[in-house]
């Protein structure tokens, strides 16, 4: 009695173990294309509900300031008065005589060194803050008294120190924006998921390169949450520094608007805040979702 192979039997059995497997070609997705109407739709659903807004708004104060006796100018004033420093914002004619994208830069410039201060200083110690116990109960009691003081009011003691207006408004700008900063870097920190500081245990990582590769990492979201409030910070203190300070910035323009009694140099000034706020408050939150890869909030 003669004995068949297993895989004679198992074909005979089985006809479909027989059969060659055939090859299934899996599917192209799909080539992207570029919809014309849908970018058109979502750039007018942007662009539009502010837009309404601003008119509506500005249509509301002509109609109020219009009356004789206003003690606000109505737009329509604001235009006639104040062109020259809606439509150049970049002339010089030296001195304190220049446009108000000068004075803007100018502001920026102090901002820039304050909040660039602020930022450094500020994730070091929110890292130590919120890595260290013994830290937090040294220094957090302190942040949570100094955090709670006007930004004004560091002003005098700074004039004290520095003699000099400049450093004295990069003082307040620093001091302003720094506790933001601080807190919601501890924050973070404290929230590093275990397995994290397991992983760097196993790898062996100094304290800088946790620092680096898990600490920094891991926190961004919560990190650039802070940048988001202090560079939003730093823009109201200059401000409001540079109109006791003097200089050329966009805060003793106004003041000086004021003193002179030009009310619609004072509102288009305001408009140029308002604008170069939003527009830092964007920078950063672009910058930070592009290092947290979308995971920072916006």
């Amino acid at each position: 009695m003669s004995v068949q192979p297993i895989e004679e039997t198992v074909v005979k059995a089985f006809p479909i173990f027989s059969q060659a497997p055939e090859v299934v070609a899996l599917a192209t997705p799909p080539t992207p294309r570029f919809n014309a109407g849908q970018f058109v739709g979502k750039v007018a659903g942007t662009l539009i509900p502010p837009i309404l807004v601003i008119v509506a708004i500005l249509g509301l104060w002509q109609v109020l300031c219009s009356e004789p006796g206003a003690s606000l100018p109505p737009p329509s004033q604001v235009w006639v008065e104040a062109y020259d420093l809606i439509a150049y914002p970049f002339f010089d004619y030296g001195s304190q005589d220049i446009g108000l994208a000068w004075r803007v830069l100018t502001s920026l410039q102090r901002v820039a060194i304050g909040f660039g201060l602020a930022a450094v200083v500020g994730v070091a110690l929110g890292a130590l803050v919120g890595q260290s116990v013994w830290a937090t109960r040294g220094l957090d009691p302190v942040f949570q008294i100094l955090r709670t003081v006007p930004p004004l009011a560091w002003l005098p003691l700074a004039l004290a120190a520095f003699r000099d207006s400049s450093p004295s408004a990069i003082f307040v700008i620093f001091i302003t924006s720094i506790w933001p900063i601080i807190i919601n870097t501890a924050v973070g920190v404290r929230n590093i998921p275990q397995d994290y500081r397991n992983v760097a245990r196993i790898l062996r990582l100094n304290q800088l390169e946790f620092f680096v590769k898990i600490m920094v990492p891991a926190a961004a979201p919560y990190i650039f949450t802070g940048l988001r409030i202090g560079i939003g910070l730093s823009w109201l203190a200059i401000v409001a520094a540079e109109m006791l300070t003097g200089g050329v910035g966009i805060g003793f323009f106004i003041w000086d608007a004021w003193n002179s009694s030009r009310l619609p140099d004072i509102i288009v000034a305001l408009a140029y805040i308002g604008v170069t706020g939003f527009a830092l408050d964007r920078l950063v939150a672009a910058v930070g979702a592009f290092v947290t890869r979308g995971t920072s909030a916006n």
